[in-house]
Order: structure tokens, then C-alpha cells, then sequence
């Protein structure tokens, strides 16, 4: 009796959507008195059955959308090869901006007065603010507007939300942020959800769209 009462004030806490879900789809998952004390809450709040019969699609339909979402998803191999071509991409990026600033510090110091050692601590400080922008940058330019990196258009795959929408500018920055934590490159070779897509709720997956 008292296991049914914990049941009973644990269903009261659940919304309608969640005791339709226990008592259809999941009602493998719970003891019968779990059940049991659903149904009754359910009778409790007046729902009718053609709302549960409407909810149960829903989840339904939505279970199987999720599940085609994760057979698309990529695998870790995938992930290495668009780390390694974006990296490549990044460091050509990087070269040749420094490259250009080394070139115009070069004709700055030339024409002025500037010390040499000034002018190469200036070169320096500017080296790793480049490296810091083109890294950020890349990402967040490329995701947000075409939901792609170079890696991902040779691989064709794209970054979507869990909810298989495109992302917004908002999710391209937390997710390009979030790559700065330690070892999230290597995260993504023992599950197909590194640091940055766990983190930023987003996902990659192949590209199937075609284009006419």
C-alpha cells in the first residue's frame, strides 16, 4: 500500500505528456502499481482518450524521427578526417595572415623609429591574436552560415541541433567556444558526440540534402 502511495505522489508530479508517454510507450519500463497509479492520475485530470491517442502518435512519431537522426549521425573516423582537413584549412589561413603582418611591420619599421625588438614583440602579440581570430572565426563564419566546415563539405555532413534544425549563430558560438576544452579533439574518437556538440546540443550528420 505504501509503494502505491510513493507512485501515486510521484505520477501527481508528472506533466500530462509524461504520464500518456508512461502508460503507452514506456509502460514496459515501470511496475504494474507504477502503471496503475498513471491511470489514475490520468483519470484524475479529466484527459480524455483521443488526447492520449494524439500524444502517444506524437511520441511515437517523434522516437522514430530521433532514431533516423541517429543513424545519420557520424562516426569517429569521419570526425578525425574533418579535425585534420580543418586544421590544414586553418593553418594556410593562419600563414598567410601572418605573413601579410609580418610584411607591414617590416615597412612600418623601415620608415619609422621603431626599434627592432619593439617591432618583433608587436609581430608577436599580433601572431597569437591571429591564431586566436582565424581559429574562431573559421568556425563560427562557416557553421553559422552554411553549416559547414571545409572537412564537412569533402566529407558531406553538416551540424544540426539534437532537434535536426538548423543551428543559430548563438549555437555556432557556444559550440566553437566549447572546442577549447582540454582534449575535446580527442573526444569525439571514443563516442560520436565530442566535448563541443555534447556542450552546444548539437550534432553532426550526414549531408543528404541534394542539391537541384
Amino acid at each position: 500500500m505504501n509503494n502505491y502511495i510513493d507512485f501515486q505522489d510521484a505520477m501527481s508530479k508528472r506533466t500530462d505528456e509524461e504520464l500518456i508517454k508512461i502508460v503507452t510507450i514506456d509502460k514496459e519500463d515501470y511496475l504494474p502499481l507504477a502503471i496503475e497509479a498513471a491511470w489514475e492520475e490520468i483519470k484524475n485530470r479529466n484527459i480524455d482518450v483521443s488526447s492520449i491517442e494524439q500524444v502517444k502518435n506524437d511520441l511515437v512519431a517523434e522516437v522514430e524521427e530521433q532514431q533516423q537522426l541517429n543513424k545519420k549521425k557520424v562516426n569517429s573516423f569521419i570526425r578525425f578526417i574533418h579535425h585534420i582537413v580543418d586544421m590544414i584549412v586553418l593553418l594556410i589561413l593562419m600563414f598567410l595572415l601572418s605573413f601579410v603582418i609580418v610584411i607591414i611591420f617590416g615597412i612600418i619599421g623601415i620608415f619609422t623609429n621603431i626599434e627592432l625588438n619593439e617591432v618583433e614583440t608587436m609581430i608577436n602579440i599580433l601572431s597569437y591574436l591571429i591564431v586566436f581570430l582565424t581559429f574562431v572565426g573559421y568556425y563560427i563564419f562557416m557553421e553559422s552560415k552554411f553549416q559547414k566546415t571545409v572537412g564537412k563539405y569533402i566529407t558531406k555532413t553538416k551540424v544540426v541541433t539534437k532537434n535536426n534544425t538548423k543551428p543559430t549563430t548563438k549555437d555556432i558560438i557556444r559550440r566553437t567556444f566549447f572546442r577549447f576544452i582540454p582534449f575535446d579533439n580527442f573526444s569525439f574518437l571514443f563516442t560520436r558526440n565530442g566535448f563541443h556538440d555534447r556542450f552546444s546540443d548539437t550534432i553532426v550528420i550526414k549531408d543528404d540534402e541534394k542539391k537541384t
